[in-house]
């Protein structure tokens, strides 16, 4: 028996089977549970119904499956016949990349009125020029109007950024953001680069270009504090920095956790010691070596950031230097 004889099969033994209760016989024993009581609770009035009702089709449909099996097993040529036109919509369904049968019906039904339009005299090739000289149409619109936006946030994002700068020790803080036109695309028709000058008399010049390795750790907490979103992620924030600089990234992590989530990577104790929670990340050797990560108690805490300051031995040489 091929798949779709079994399937059929399959189908009418679950819903009616000819020995044993299926799922007409199990709703026909909630209906004459039900029955007596509806004239005790009108309100179970609707319940009977529906379930005399779903009997009903659950029978009818029964008989319609064991009829196309009867079908199949009358006439044998039929079930290969089947066979054939489902492994041609299945073919369809791969050509044309849809998903499902009725998404399949809608690309045909497209297809025919396509095919309609053009015995009716329509020009495919002028209806696809007038289409695209819409969208184009429309994409400038809509990059004039992107363009009016960041023109128009462009000097207030770069003074707040640059007043940022100033608070976690990067010099003056000269920043700037440059727009200049390029081809349109799914972000518009503008590039916005980002200038800054970290010793006065130098001139401005592109961040990728110009910022060493910490600076950029601090541009990119900078422009964040101004404009991330409600959840940010900084790996290792405090490269190249120490000192009292960290101390200033980590009040400035402080007051970005205020109004976000904040998560942080860092081997420094004066950006550990704000957070409010702490996990540590060890990896483990073995076969294979694997990574393990878990949440820290209060007096772990402590205890991990004695470690990062150097230990014991590290604290009290510095304690006995005072």
């Amino acid at each position: 028996m091929t798949e779709l004889a079994a399937g059929v099969a399959a189908a009418g033994e679950a819903i009616s089977p000819e020995e044993g209760e299926g799922a007409a016989g199990l709703v026909a024993v909630a209906e004459r549970a039900v029955a007596p009581l509806e004239r005790l609770a009108p309100d179970l009035e609707r319940a009977g119904n529906e379930l005399r009702d779903i009997e009903l089709r659950l029978r009818e449909t029964a008989s319609d499956l064991r009829g196309f099996l009867s079908s199949l097993e009358a006439e044998p040529d039929r079930l290969e016949q089947v066979e054939l036109e489902l492994d041609r919509i299945a073919e369809a369904k791969r050509r044309f990349r849809c998903t499902t049968y009725e998404e399949l019906l809608e690309r045909a039904a497209q297809a025919r009125a396509e095919l309609s339009a053009l015995e009716g005299g329509a020009d495919p090739v002028a209806a696809t020029a007038e289409a695209l000289a819409g969208t184009e149409r429309r994409v400038e619109k809509l990059s004039a109007e992107l363009r009016t936006g960041r023109e128009q946030a462009a000097a207030p994002f770069a003074a707040a950024v640059a007043e940022e700068l100033r608070g976690i020790g990067l010099g003056e803080g000269e920043f700037r953001v440059e727009l200049s036109a390029v081809s349109a695309g799914p972000t518009g028709a503008d590039e916005a680069k980002f200038l800054i000058r970290p010793n006065q008399g130098l001139p401005f010049a592109p961040v990728a270009e110009t910022a060493s390795g910490g600076e950029l750790s601090r541009i990119a907490l900078a422009i964040a504090a101004v404009g991330g979103g409600e959840t940010m992620v900084f790996d290792e924030i405090d490269a190249g920095i120490g000192g009292q600089t960290a101390h200033a990234v980590g009040e400035t992590l402080s007051r970005l956790a205020g109004r976000a989530q904040v998560l942080t990577i860092t081997h420094l104790p004066q950006i550990a010691s704000v957070a409010e929670r702490h996990f540590r990340v060890e990896k483990i050797p073995g076969d294979p070596t694997h990574t393990r990560i878990e949440p820290l108690q209060e007096s772990e805490r402590r205890e991990e950031i004695r470690r990062m300051l150097g230990g014991e031995e590290f604290i009290s040489a510095v304690q006995q230097g005072e």
